[in-house]
């Protein structure tokens, strides 16, 4: 069993990556450029991204922060919203998860840029 808070460990597949793959690269490349202020890393690279749902009619991005009460937290969510809907060319809805950020959601080997590891 991977070691909590290892980099990488807890990086889920979206549900969309089975039937829209290429969709879901574009999405990737594009919520990229997206970075929490904070910590100066893209919401991809922060694994902030859990879950996306695409189907003909619209989209479903679910979505966490890395504390509760971050300050930037509605603007990120709006922004990576606005980007989703240009790239997917549908509507996209924002579901805001409540599951608690760690190190283990991070890509692997960012961990070690502060020190962590």
């Amino acid at each position: 069993m991977p070691e909590q808070n290892t980099p990488g460990t807890n990086r889920p597949v979206w549900e969309a990556e089975s039937s829209y793959p290429q969709l879901c690269d574009q999405l990737r490349k594009g919520l990229s450029e997206i970075t929490d202020p904070e910590i100066n890393l893209n919401i991809i690279q922060l694994g902030l991204i859990r879950n996306v749902k695409i189907d003909d009619d619209g989209a479903i991005v679910k979505m966490i922060l890395t504390t509760p009460f971050c300050p930037y937290g509605p603007a990120m969510l709006e922004s990576t919203r606005q980007k989703a809907e240009q790239i997917l060319e549908r509507p996209v809805g924002i579901d805001f998860g409540l599951e608690a950020w760690d190190f283990s959601m991070m890509e692997e080997g960012l961990g070690g840029e502060w020190g962590l590891f």
